[in-house]
């Protein structure tokens, strides 16, 4: 008989699962109902539905994920003192993965629930917004544009790309850490120094 923690473990995981598949189904068509998740989770709509009551309830789930993952990143790079426009490149860098896995969430925050992911979105705008403001203190980014949209548009680039064809494999990953560089104003040939040889 499956005690109470095996079913407890049993029930994250298929939670985990759903999620997972989730981003799969909701990225290939983010119109996608529960039913169509549940289909491809392998589970009925009412295990789905258990899991989360509503399709903003899965939503919120997926953003609260990628805004702890991308939080975390940001925090590691930032607590490592580089100069703001290298501590930039190697965030771009080491949250590829996770802009691309999460890559859904741009054309969700445009739609009907935008509302909600660009409030759960918050801390890590933020966090984006302050590394700005650093580079402009240091005179390494421009000073067009206030730092808070500044941040927002280089970071949209990152986003852009990995919804795009480039997104698979490496040239997406280096395509997004140059061309955010670049929306933030460092020249070129910084940007591809700072990028180096890595892949």
């Amino acid at each position: 008989m499956p005690t109470e923690s095996s079913r407890a473990r049993s029930m994250n995981e298929t939670r985990d699962r759903i999620l997972d598949v989730a981003l799969d189904v909701l990225g290939e068509d983010p119109d996608a109902g529960m039913g169509d998740i549940a289909a491809a989770a392998g589970v009925v709509r009412r295990t789905v539905y258990g899991h989360f009551p509503s399709r903003l309830d899965l939503v919120r789930t997926l953003t609260e994920r990628a805004v702890a993952e991308m939080t975390a990143v940001l925090a590691d790079v930032s607590a490592a003192g580089a100069e703001a426009d290298a501590a930039w490149g190697e965030f771009v860098a080491r949250v590829w993965p996770v802009a691309h896995r999460y890559r859904v969430l741009l054309a969700l925050r445009r739609g009907e629930y935008g509302e909600a992911i660009h409030a759960l979105l918050g801390p890590v705008d933020e966090l984006l917004a302050d590394l700005v403001k650093r580079g402009q203190d240091g005179g390494v980014f421009a000073q067009h544009l206030p730092a808070g949209i500044l941040s927002q548009v280089a970071y949209g680039v990152v986003f852009a790309i990995a919804d795009s064809d480039l997104s698979n494999g490496t040239v997406g990953a280096r395509a997004a850490t140059i061309t955010s560089l670049l929306m933030l104003g460092v020249p070129e040939a910084r940007a591809l120094a700072l990028v180096g040889d890595r892949p």
